[in-house]
């Protein structure tokens, strides 16, 4: 299952259950994110031919991460860029999520381990700007339908 949570047809974040499965290769992302986020499934003996990587200069104005969580279940709360509270979503161990857009907070239900990729290099004083969180009273959780 796809989940593409989005607050005024902003993309926010694009969450990919650990459920998902597709034939073939599918990419979630539109061209202009920095981070492309896809899925491939590949039959045994198919090959991906060695390449390399070209290098192209490209300007990156904003930091996107994904997130994987190996092992847990993790709370996410998404804010627009006004820093406004739009709703939250649990993480659960194998998910991965897209972090594209507007502001996020996370709270650990459970013990957990999450694998962070993300453009480098990352300095936090210049990279982020902390504000308040949401109160727990406050919270609406996305339904998975």
């Amino acid at each position: 299952m796809i989940e593409y949570i989005k607050c005024n047809e902003i993309t926010l974040a694009i969450i990919i259950r650990n459920s998902f499965s597709a034939n073939d290769i599918k990419f979630f992302t539109p061209q202009d994110f920095s981070q492309q986020l896809g899925y491939m499934k590949r039959k045994k003996g198919y090959i991906i031919e060695p390449h390399v990587h070209n290098k192209i200069p490209r300007e990156i104005t904003l930091t996107q991460e994904v997130l994987i969580l190996k092992r847990g279940k993790v709370r996410v709360d998404f804010y627009n860029d006004d820093k406004r509270y739009s709703e939250s979503s649990i993480l659960y161990s194998g998910d991965i999520i897209l972090l594209a857009n507007g502001g996020h907070g996370f709270t650990m239900l459970e013990e957990s381990e999450i694998i962070e990729v993300k453009q480098g290099p990352y300095l936090e004083e210049k990279d982020k700007e902390k504000f308040q969180s949401i109160s727990d009273d406050k919270i609406i959780i996305k339904k998975i339908i």
